[in-house]
């Protein structure tokens, strides 16, 4: 059993509003649709399995880039979005935050009933990750979203996130059934991190004897047992900032060049034209360009998940409002191209990875480097224009409504 990773994230509050939701669950399911035309259904699991590649995903689909929020709202949008489509798809995404997430076992019981899957199994590989994490694991973080990932030949990935409100952040873990051996002895690729002090793991296999001795004492006074850590699982390890902005710092900004330059500079416009793309301005393609390499990148292309935020901006504003126009077009470019593949005709979905093969020639080759904060300028100049929005905007809205109604 491999738990693939973990994500360091602050801890935020809000809601997603109904105008970005609707793109989230429709973005969602589109992307999961090209992966697996493209890959297949153990390529997703692998990569939802992936902290890196998970923020990216929350990023491009227009959430904060940074935020604990991500967690949440992606997989209630893969929900919505692809469990309509499981008969099809073999993936059912169950569970969710608070009651959802009690309710896990009784959803994968109900899939099991459909698919003759071994359900009793499958709710204890549910159980077990979950109270690893919030129990052998003891670091201060409490578990409150729970999310089982589950394909209809039994393979499966979990998402969970806990809430540590000393310190203001959230704690994403990543599981992966991938290479079964045991929950028990070292069920983790690897635990890093920086050291707080005496480090609680009963899931390490030199803690057998001490499993046998304090599991009773452990039953009767968890309370005892609050030695903190800051336990960070497998080499692939997400910690990003509190501030809410994009800055430099965050980004690579060779690669997002790249994806400019494939966007906006003529030499390689004639190419992107030539992709079946026609039509198609260049602050699409710009969004295009990051959807495809989400799609289509390898693991270490997510190592600074704020550059996937310039392809739809965010809901609070950063780097700029979300580009409806623009994110419009992207999910019926990608709507069109999936629903070809599934016809026999991949030549639109085969446009969407030359794309990202594209950009990463102009990295190489051509090395170019975005200046961040003047494109962030561009990008809040020209938002109106796209349909740019954020959830200050319907504060706003709501206000007015409010003084119009007493007036």
């Amino acid at each position: 059993m491999k738990r693939s990773g973990t994500a360091n994230l602050p801890l935020h509050y809000g809601h997603v509003p109904k105008w970005l939701a609707d793109r989230m669950r429709e973005m969602g399911r589109e992307i999961t649709l090209a992966i697996i035309e493209s890959f297949g259904r153990d390529e997703f699991l692998r990569r939802i399995s992936d902290p890196f590649w998970f923020q990216a995903l929350g990023a491009v689909m227009g959430m904060d880039w940074h935020s604990s929020g991500i967690t949440t709202s992606v997989m209630g949008a893969l929900r919505k979005g692809l469990n309509p489509l499981s008969h099809e798809t073999g993936i059912y995404i169950l569970g969710g935050r608070g009651k959802h997430s009690r309710n896990t076992p009784a959803e994968l019981t109900e899939v099991s009933m459909k698919t003759g899957l071994d359900g009793d199994r499958l709710v204890l590989c549910s159980r077990l990750s979950a109270k690893i994490d919030n129990t052998c694991i003891q670091d201060g973080y409490q578990l409150y979203l729970h999310n089982f990932i589950l394909t209809s030949d039994g393979k499966w990935a979990v998402v969970q996130q806990g809430m540590n409100n000393n310190n203001g952040m959230a704690r994403r873990y990543h599981w992966h059934s991938e290479d079964i051996a045991s929950f028990v002895d070292d069920p983790h690729s690897a635990i890093v991190g920086e050291n707080q002090g005496e480090i609680l793991n009963l899931s390490d296999s030199r803690a057998e004897e001490s499993r046998r001795g304090i599991l009773g004492f452990m039953a009767l006074h968890p309370d005892r047992q609050s030695s903190e850590i800051e336990a960070v699982l497998s080499s692939r390890e997400l910690t990003l900032p509190s501030h809410h902005d994009v800055r430099p710092a965050n980004i690579n900004r060779k690669r997002l060049g790249a994806v400019l330059a494939a966007a906006y500079d003529m030499q390689f416009r004639d190419f992107t034209d030539a992709l079946l793309l026609e039509g198609v301005g260049p602050r699409t393609i710009q969004a295009l360009a990051l959807v495809s390499e989400v799609i289509y990148g390898a693991p270490s292309r997510f190592s600074d998940p704020a550059r996937f935020s310039f392809a739809h901006g965010g809901k609070d504003g950063h780097p700029a409002p979300v580009p409806l126009k623009v994110f419009d077009e992207s999910i019926s470019t990608l709507k069109k191209a999936v629903k070809s593949a599934k016809l026999g005709n991949s030549e639109r979905l085969d446009a969407m990875r030359k794309l990202d093969l594209l950009v990463r020639h102009i990295e190489t080759d051509f090395s170019p480097e975005a200046d961040v904060e003047k494109l962030i300028r561009h990008e809040r100049s020209i938002a109106k224009d796209l349909g740019g929005r954020t959830v200050f905007d319907d504060r706003k809205k709501a206000e007015s409504d409010v003084q119009l109604k007493l007036f």
